[in-house]
């Protein structure tokens, strides 16, 4: 399992005491469960499955500072 797929699981909020995703937050509402799957396979999705499939050329500086800056806030 990788990329969108991955993250879905890995992130999958808890619903009527059912097990989640390893990753899921137990303690979080369980909309903030499922908006934060969505922005981790979304972030999957937009940035990390463009450049497993072409060479995605970041010409912009500031574009690429801000994908940087991106990963960076998902990793705390």
């Amino acid at each position: 399992m990788v990329g969108v797929r991955l993250m879905r699981e890995a992130f999958r909020p808890h619903k009527n005491g059912k097990a989640s995703g390893a990753l899921a937050d137990a303690e979080a509402e369980g909309g903030e469960q499922t908006a934060t799957a969505n922005l981790f396979a979304g972030a999957m999705g937009a940035y990390k499955n463009p450049a497993s499939h072409r060479t995605v050329d970041f010409d912009d500086p500031i574009e690429a500072a801000e994908i940087i800056q991106f990963a960076d806030l998902l990793l705390r």
